[in-house]
């Protein structure tokens, strides 16, 4: 049994166009910060920017941030990864969650306080009541059980609050051991270690105290390194150029939280998208009138192109 195709030229044609189309949404769904996740050394990915900002004017401080990078890179290969692999490796699934939950818990504290700096009022009630449940009905925090009454995750820090009250994020910065920040956002990590109550058990506790909170705060980076080992493939395989796409990953990020989901980047791709797809429009009209005019394409005097599928004996 045999099946023949007739396609003409201004057939392929169309199929081009509407392939260009697709291939545009596509663009714009794979661009749009949905996976909103940091590395240990805050290395948000939440997808690549279309268009790079000019490096000169957006990123002044770029030879310091590579040679930054470099040295952050290198301990990560030399020490992090090879602890978190191993962390991995001995861990069951369960108890790797628990410690995830945990630590997650602590940061619900810093995540309240923001709320309220914020003036999210009816946010920071939901996560005033998140902290609640997993602290008591979930053991400390080592159960999430408040997702199941939907009390969801939120991400606030006090760079996010400093953006709020009108403070400048600055430019682009790589800190060594900590990874993409800006000024802003340095200072935002000082402001979140005050409101984690482990930072006053370890200051004004006894040494024993003191090294049993460095040995938590050791495990709860390892562990956040060891749950984005599939996150750094995306990095290694999925860049042309690594530094670039941890910078425009890092600043989309930080933008999508800052605005709680309401990026303006968002924005102006769709507009770009639906810029791109209303030229083809204008000449579609001349083409239809071609086809209308003339015989069917299979009977046309134009050249054809045949293609034949014969069926799988």
């Amino acid at each position: 049994m045999m099946q023949v195709y007739a396609i003409n030229d201004d057939n392929i044609k169309t199929i081009k166009l509407r392939k260009k189309a697709i291939m545009n949404q596509t663009k714009v769904i794979t661009h749009k910060p949905l996976l909103l996740c940091s590395l240990t050394v805050a290395m948000a990915l939440t997808g690549c920017a279309t268009t790079s900002p000019t490096p000169e004017k957006n990123d002044p401080w770029i030879g310091w941030n590579h040679g930054a990078q470099s040295f952050n890179d290198n301990i990560d290969k030399a020490i992090l990864k090879p602890v978190a692999k191993g962390y991995q490796w001995v861990t069951p699934t369960l108890v790797n969650e628990g410690v995830t939950n945990f630590f997650s818990n602590i940061q619900d504290i810093g995540v309240t306080i923001n709320d309220l700096l914020q003036f999210k009022l009816n946010q920071s009630s939901l996560d005033a009541s998140r902290l609640l449940v997993n602290s008591t009905v979930g053991v400390a925090g080592f159960m999430d059980v408040a997702k199941l009454v939907d009390l969801p995750k939120h991400k606030e820090d006090f760079g996010q609050t400093l953006s709020v009250w009108g403070v400048t994020s600055g430019n682009y910065l790589v800190l060594p051991f900590f990874g993409p920040s800006n000024p802003r956002d340095a200072l935002g990590i000082v402001g979140d270690a005050l409101f984690n109550p482990l930072t006053y058990v370890s200051a004004f506790g006894t040494t024993a105290i003191g090294a049993a909170i460095a040995g938590s705060k050791a495990v709860d980076v390892v562990d956040r390194r060891a749950n984005l080992m599939t996150t750094e493939k995306i990095i290694d395989e999925g860049s042309v150029n690594r530094y670039d796409f941890i910078r425009d990953s890092y600043l989309q990020n930080r933008d999508f939280l800052i605005h709680d989901g309401n990026s303006s980047q968002d924005v102006d791709l769709l507009d770009d998208n639906a810029d791109e797809k209303s030229k083809p429009s204008k000449s579609m009209p001349a083409t239809q009138n071609k086809d209308s005019s003339s015989k069917p394409a299979i009977n046309s005097n134009k050249a054809k192109h045949t293609l034949e599928l014969k069926a799988p004996k």
